[in-house]
Formats: structure tokens, sequence, C-alpha cells
């Protein structure tokens, strides 16, 4: 089975989801992880790989499940900006203010690495601008601290009433 998981990882660090729809019709349970407690739709998620993405949440994969760090799958493609990985997620249940340990939620990893189109669209979904995270920080502190300017021009103009 530790081949198998290895080969697994592979797969979708390659985007090959022809292969690893092999081995989940062998049998290959969706749970697995790696040593940084990442799960096979986590890994996809962050790496942008929307066809291997697709086939594990239609395997049913779990899209809040956390890694270690209490990341979410949803929170991964925030933070590289992945747009069709985050709808994706987003149509299947990811919950748009889901938070980790930190109270960080996607919103927040996006605003962070100015990834003003994925701000956008959890927007849309029903994000919460005005979330704090465990250190008291906003999603504008966030941004500006990570010198997300062009987020931080948004959240600004949203606050004051702009569209």
């Amino acid at each position: 089975m530790q081949e198998l998981a290895r080969s697994a990882f592979t797969f979708v660090r390659a985007g090959d989801a022809q292969a690893l729809r092999q081995l989940l019709d062998a049998g290959l349970p969706l749970g697995l992880r790696n040593e940084r407690g990442d799960s096979l739709l986590m890994l996809a998620s962050y790496l942008g790989h929307e066809d291997v993405t697709r086939l594990l949440l239609e395997r049913g994969a779990d899209p809040e499940r956390t890694n270690d760090g209490g990341q979410t799958p949803l929170a991964g493609a925030a933070f590289k900006g992945h747009l069709a990985i985050a709808t994706l997620l987003l149509d299947r249940g990811a919950r748009v203010d889901g938070a980790g340990p930190d109270g960080r939620t996607p919103l927040m990893f996006a605003a962070m690495f100015d990834k003003l189109e994925m701000v956008e669209l959890l927007l849309q979904r029903g994000a919460n601008p005005n979330h704090r995270s465990a250190d008291g920080s906003t999603v504008l502190t966030a941004a500006r601290s990570m010198g997300g300017t062009r987020v931080a021009a948004r959240l600004e103009a949203l606050a004051s009433g702009q569209s």
C-alpha cells in the first residue's frame, strides 16, 4: 500500500488524472495523506490540477479536510490564485470562510498574495471581508502586511461603499 500511496501522490503532482483514476478504480483510499498531512485533494488544489481535483471531488474527497497546518484545499487554491479550482471546491461544498486554527480564511490568503481575481470570486461567493484571524488581523491588514496593493485598494473601496 505504501508504494501505491507514493504513486498516487506522484500522479497528483504530475496532474495525471488518468493514472490516478486507475489507482482509485483499484481501491486506493481517498483519505491518503503525505508527511505534511496533505490529502490528495489538497495537493491537487494547491498545484492547480483541475482534472485531478474534479476527479477526486467526483469520487467523494472531502473539500474541508485540512492538512497538518489547518489549511483547506480552498485555502491552497486561494493562496495560489487557481480560480477554476476554487470554483470547483466551492461548488462541491467547501466553506468560503472556512478557517484553520490561526483563523485565516481563504480570502485572507488571497489578499496576502494580492490575488485580486480570487478575492473577487470569494467575495461574490459570500466571503466576509471583515473577518478577523486569531491574532486580530483583518483581510485588509493581511493584504497590506504582505504588499497586496491591488487587493488593499479594492478592500478600501469596498469599505468606503464603492463597488
